[in-house]
């Protein structure tokens, strides 16, 4: 058995035995890093970690970003995307540029090495997800996924009132 198999095995058995009834937050979490184990796994047989593939998705999407939005987009500091942007154009995935009339920004673009990728990798995390729900009926399937949404929308109303309270607040002093 792998290392990482190992780990999955024991986060499980951490779960089902240490605790059943911990907080959902961390549940999430730790299903999101073994299906991120999961897919590391089967990407790096194609030369590409998980942080390329993530930025290799939104390239995907929308080619020709500034390093900045790539940032923004991935959700990482500007220095994380700065050194993935330097090892895959060193791997020949994608390409910076400067636009014309704009010396200061730096674009992404992915070569068609970056661009033909996506055929072989997008079935990778379609097979990841499939194993993902392997047993479990669409109707929970289409359940879980209202309930994660809901739980987002949550989360985000309870952000901005805080935001708004930590505003007020500092409007007082």
């Amino acid at each position: 058995m792998s290392s990482r198999s190992n780990e999955t095995q024991k986060l499980l058995q951490h779960w089902r035995e240490s605790v059943p009834n911990d907080r959902l937050a961390h549940l999430i979490r730790d299903v999101g890093r073994a299906q991120m184990r999961a897919l590391q796994l089967r990407l790096s047989a194609h030369g590409v970690s998980f942080g390329h593939w993530t930025f290799l998705r939104i390239l995907w999407i929308k080619d020709g970003l500034t390093q900045k939005e790539l940032s923004d987009l991935a959700g990482v500091m500007e220095p994380t995307t700065f050194s993935a942007v330097k090892a895959m154009e060193g791997m020949g995935l994608i390409e910076r540029r400067q636009m014309s009339g704009n010396r200061k920004n730096m674009h992404v673009f992915l070569t068609v090495s970056g661009r033909a990728l996506e055929k072989d990798l997008v079935p990778l995390a379609e097979e990841v997800n499939r194993i993902s729900v392997e047993g479990i009926s669409e109707a929970s399937i289409a359940e879980l996924r209202s309930t994660l949404l809901t739980m987002i929308e949550n989360l985000v109303k309870a952000e901005a009132q805080a935001m708004l309270a930590d505003a007020g607040t500092s409007d007082a002093v």
